[in-house]
């Protein structure tokens, strides 16, 4: 398999007058082309330090990030703005639709970012949300909304869904829904997916489990056999 994402040591030290913080310290894995990676901590353990690094979103204090060989933590602000649009999709828990544009237009606005985007229509059914594509967010519930920002991030056609709680403000049978499609980008689209979350059930789903305590990765677990998401409870 190809490695995608490499990482070195990476630590992140925030600075606030004279308190230091380290909220990551010396992460080291390697992470495989079309992986469904799930990432497990509580609140402060560097989960999102961790999620942004790897996004571009923000710079290591110390240590080395690759994307295929390209050294991400050297990177200028221009190529980082090039990363992060073509090769990265983020999900993030609150699904942030612009009001005014219905949910293809909401799609298509980050179609226009990239060379060869998805096919929007095509996306929408495949996440059955065709029905609801001329629809505002105002007239979807929050599991659609979740659904349109997911099939925003995907358009791209990224290698990359980096998704920060994308079930946390959801109920569980949306949540659910949600893993599904997630799911579904992985194996039909070969996207590698990273989920960030403080809930344990989701880690049955997943090829690898990071598990994050203080700002280090205290364990990486296989699972042999990851599960659907209708086999997990939570």
């Amino acid at each position: 398999m190809t490695v995608i994402l490499r990482s070195e040591e990476l630590t992140k030290i925030y600075e606030t007058g004279e308190v230091s913080v380290v909220a990551l310290r010396d992460a080291s894995f390697e992470i495989e082309e079309g992986e469904f990676i799930v990432v497990l901590g509580p609140s402060g353990s560097g989960k999102s330090t961790l999620l942004n690094i790897l996004g571009g979103m923000d710079r290591p204090t110390s240590g080395r990030l690759y994307y295929r060989d390209a050294p991400i933590h050297e990177a200028t602000a221009r190529q980082l703005t090039l990363y992060r649009r073509k090769a990265v999709g983020f999900v993030f828990q609150f699904y942030n639709l612009l009001p005014n544009l219905t949910a293809s237009e909401n799609i298509r606005l980050a179609a226009e970012l990239v060379d060869k985007p998805l096919d929007v229509k095509d996306l929408l059914e495949d996440l059955a949300l065709i029905e609801k594509a001329d629809n505002f967010p105002a007239q979807l519930s929050g599991g659609q909304q979740q659904r349109i920002a997911i099939a925003r991030a995907a358009v791209k056609n990224p290698d990359i869904l980096l998704c920060d709680e994308p079930t946390g403000a959801l109920d569980f049978a949306t949540g659910l829904q949600v893993l599904k499609l997630l799911q579904l980008l992985n194996r039909k689209l070969g996207k590698t997916v990273m989920i960030i979350t403080h809930n344990q059930a989701m880690a049955g789903i997943a090829d690898r489990v990071f598990h994050l305590k203080d700002g280090r990765i205290e364990t990486i677990t296989v699972n042999a056999q990851p599960v659907d998401p209708e086999e997990i409870v939570w």
